[in-house]
């Protein structure tokens, strides 16, 4: 089915679309406050590089995919749900919810100001709330994310994690030296840095 891409009707989406009305033209609507049945879950799938997926094709218009980006919500048990004031679906995501891609740095140090740009366009902040953690993937290698809302993540494309890890510096944390960057008032941990 390639409803994503044409103009031909798709019941799940219209259904989606329809619920709220003009609500993603006057900001985030508030997914928090809403809480209608859960109606199961449907054939949508966020890939590992950011791409958005409706019965196994691409989504190629980017208005659908920010429109989905958000009512996007993460339940108590981990579940990713698209919600809306009268429907919640489970969809499937095999990394994270969003992916970012852009990155300006303004000052250094714990005044060091940091905003990233996701696939779809939220601009971030980092700071203790948007925080910045690093994980080990199976090569060994760093896979940084950033908070976003709510429980939701961005995966930090390469270029910008090599840009970050470029910024980092050996801190003191509860008694341990981490390696991490300091930013939006905190300091973001990458890895142990050695004995102290």
């Amino acid at each position: 089915m390639t409803s994503t891409d044409a103009n031909s009707p798709d019941p799940v989406l219209d259904r989606l679309t329809a619920a709220l009305g003009g609500a993603a033209t006057r900001g985030p609507p508030p997914v928090e406050r809403w809480n209608p049945p859960y109606c199961g879950e449907i054939d949508m799938r966020i890939a590992a590089d950011g791409t958005w997926f409706h019965n196994g094709t691409p989504i190629r218009r980017p208005a659908l995919v920010k429109l989905f980006a958000s009512i996007l919500r993460r339940e108590e048990d981990g579940r990713i749900v698209l919600v809306t004031p009268v429907e919640c679906v489970g969809i499937t995501v095999e990394d994270a919810v969003f992916i970012a891609v852009d990155m300006a740095v303004e000052g250094e140090g714990d005044s060091r100001r940091i905003v990233l740009r996701t696939n779809v366009d939220d601009l971030v902040t980092v700071d203790a709330e948007h925080s910045l953690r690093f994980e080990e993937d199976e090569a060994g290698g760093l896979r940084p994310y950033l908070h976003v809302r709510r429980g939701l993540w961005a995966l930090v494309s390469r270029a910008i994690t090599y840009d970050l890890v470029e910024m980092g510096e050996d801190r003191m944390v509860d008694g341990a030296s981490w390696f991490g960057i300091a930013a939006g008032g905190a300091f973001h941990p990458i890895a142990p840095s050695g004995p102290t």
